[in-house]
């Protein structure tokens, strides 16, 4: 196991890459183009550049966090395929600088979800939160709370940026009709679609679990609980179609026994976020 930390890239990340090599153990940074758009080509110039501010203070760039996937393929629409060629594209590219594991995600129009971003625990330091009754179902609400937040602040998160925020009236209609079978069709489909330049280029796919895993405004939710990961590896069966164990969220349903995934499938787990632990 390679211990590694996430890194915003220049300009985006108020943390220094001198910062993290203080930190004992890290052997690489999980990072992304985070101006790039979903379905857009990562270009090797591109690429170049992260690498070669890495490889200054001896960081590998194994792991990408995340190669966004775009929402006509989430959706399936039949623009989904010249969207899925970029991303066969991106994978290659990616491999010609040594990347090992992209981690994605397939949640529909929303990344993962908080109502909280500064709840403040018991040592008086603040932290992300999530209680469920706080979302409801108006998804503007949330929205407008991470946009006020991203302009008092100047800083977004991934997967809420303002520019798909502006467009989530937009995004709700186009997933009116997909359900969770429609959505698991659809990341089956472009699974298989790709596996064959995975394999091509020992790059390992690594899905993240749905962040929270529930439902939240309507919306459909797959990998959610150890039934929906069983589902999900035997669906696409490759030993590069793997997982990113995010402890975090899957301890959230309290019925869900994190240690027996990991006795389960620990041969497709190729990325791991070990969170919310004592």
């Amino acid at each position: 196991m390679k211990m590694t930390f996430r890194w915003y890239g220049e300009g985006n990340d108020r943390i220094k890459l001198s910062d993290i090599k203080q930190i004992p153990g890290v052997e690489g940074i999980v990072w992304a183009l985070h101006d790039k758009m979903p379905g857009e080509v990562w270009q090797p110039e591109e690429i170049a550049k992260v690498k070669a501010q890495c490889d200054e203070y001896g960081f590998n760039i194994d792991v990408v966090e995340s190669v966004n996937v775009h929402d006509d393929i989430k959706i399936g629409l039949p623009t989904r395929d010249k969207y899925i060629e970029n991303y066969k594209e991106t994978i290659r590219n990616l491999s010609k600088f040594g990347v090992k594991v992209i981690c994605y995600n397939f949640m529909p129009i929303f990344d993962w979800t908080r109502s909280n971003l500064f709840h403040e625990v018991g040592d008086g330091s603040t932290a992300l939160f999530y209680e469920k009754g706080m979302i409801q179902d108006d998804y503007n609400a949330m929205a407008k709370y991470i946009l006020d937040f991203t302009e008092k602040y100047n800083m977004s998160f991934p997967g809420w940026e303002p520019e798909r925020m502006a467009k989530l009236d937009e995004l709700f209609k186009a997933y009116a009709d997909v359900d969770h079978e429609k959505l698991w069709a659809n990341l089956k489909y472009f699974l298989e679609a790709i596996m064959p330049t995975c394999r091509e280029c020992d790059i390992k796919m690594a899905i993240h679990m749905d962040d929270p895993p529930w439902d939240i405004f309507g919306l459909p939710r797959l990998l959610v609980d150890e039934k929906s990961i069983d589902r999900f590896l035997k669906m696409v069966d490759d030993p590069y179609n793997c997982l990113t164990l995010c402890s975090g969220s899957l301890n959230a349903n309290p019925d869900t026994n994190v240690a027996d995934i990991v006795r389960k499938h620990c041969d497709r787990i190729a990325f791991a976020h070990i969170r919310n632990v004592k």
